[in-house]
């Protein structure tokens, strides 16, 4: 038995396949899921999900959004997604360090707050390029 999982961002949808397992950035922490899981519906943080198909895991960068598990079947919407194997580790690396760099001179809250998500989001591609580039 196995899980159907679709991530759909607005302007498409991203992944769309049966896996045996799943690991959703939840906002309460990392969260599990296999079949037979009972329904639920959570808040996705920006992060990385890992989907398990045969023995391979396969990230795909999340940027926040809900998730929904129902009868085997899990609905994500996302703000936006990209999958791991799309992710040059090094332009990602670069940008986790630019992103710090802004970070550290922001002064208003409203720039302290976007340089802190910008840096998430580069944090979570850097992580799921190096899933792949193991």
């Amino acid at each position: 038995m196995t899980l159907n999982i679709r991530v759909i961002a607005p302007d498409r949808t991203v992944w769309d396949a049966n896996a045996e397992e799943v690991i959703l950035p939840s906002s309460t922490g990392q969260l599990g899921i296999l079949t037979g899981h009972i329904p639920l519906l959570t808040a996705i943080d920006i992060g990385v999900m890992r989907v398990r198909i045969d023995k391979d895991w396969i990230p795909i960068v999340l940027l926040g959004g809900f998730a929904e598990v129902d009868n085997n079947t899990i609905t994500i919407l996302v703000n936006g997604a990209e999958e791991g194997n799309s992710i040059n580790l090094e332009a990602a690396r670069s940008s986790l360090e630019q992103a710090n760099s802004i970070l550290e001179k922001a002064e208003t809250n409203k720039e302290k707050i976007e340089a802190t998500q910008n840096v998430r989001k580069a944090r979570a591609r850097v992580q799921a390029a190096n899933v792949i580039n193991r």
